[in-house]
């Protein structure tokens, strides 16, 4: 069977303005105030927890890989707290997602946020159920971009490997889908939507309604 699997962060939803918050929460913990700012930082929340504390820590001239070390498990918690007070699906992506569901595509998640925080997001979000897998950062013993997340992700999904397509918002999603030999869709409307042309991927996706369209193009229909 043929599959769909999506990143999160940045691709199915707009998480950053919660991600930036548990990063300022840390920094206002170490006595130095709120870092980071929103929209201007969205593009660093969706690089991960540690490359927030880096770069809000670069910025105060205080950057310590163990400093960085040391409060990531307190960002993580910052953010299992309120990690759907701001986050939203950005529009139209569960009715793709149901579309492909209709067109015979199995549908899952494969992302670098850590498994059970991508979780317990989707079913706050009340979407969890739509998705038959889900694989994040610690599910298997490497991440993206090693391919293996990703065909787990459609194995998951009751697909075959190499007939699935990957759609994300980033280099790490690029960098993923060439190793695995699959296309990949990058979406233009998350955070770092104009840089996405530059990665040269297989398509671009301006809007979810023409999702359906551009899959079919690149990996066909199932029989049946």
């Amino acid at each position: 069977m043929r599959t769909v699997i999506f990143d999160l962060d940045g691709t199915l939803a707009d998480t950053s303005v919660d991600l930036l918050a548990s990063a300022n929460h840390c920094f206002r913990a170490m006595g130095l105030g709120d870092l980071l700012t929103h929209p201007e930082d969205a593009k660093i929340a969706l690089r991960g927890g540690k490359k927030m504390l880096t770069e809000g820590l670069t910025r105060a001239g205080q950057f310590s890989e163990a400093v960085v070390e040391e409060y990531y498990p307190v960002l993580l918690a910052a953010y299992r707290e309120g990690l759907d007070t701001h986050t939203v699906m950005y529009p139209g992506a569960m009715e793709a997602v149901e579309a492909l569901k209709v067109a015979g595509y199995g549908v899952g998640i494969c992302t670098n946020k850590p498994e059970a925080l991508a979780e317990l997001l989707m079913q706050r979000l009340g979407v969890r159920d739509a998705f038959a897998s889900l694989v994040g950062a610690d599910t298997l013993p490497v991440r993206k971009p090693d391919p293996a997340p990703l065909f787990e992700a459609a194995r998951r999904a009751g697909g075959a490997p190499e007939m699935c397509v990957l759609i994300g918002d980033s280099d790490t999603d690029r960098n993923t889908s060439a190793n695995a030999g699959v296309p990949s869709v990058l979406v233009t409307f998350g955070p770092a939507g104009p840089d996405m042309a530059a990665l040269n991927p297989e398509a671009l996706l301006h809007d979810f309604a023409d999702l359906p369209r551009i899959v079919e193009e690149l990996i066909g229909r199932n029989p049946g």
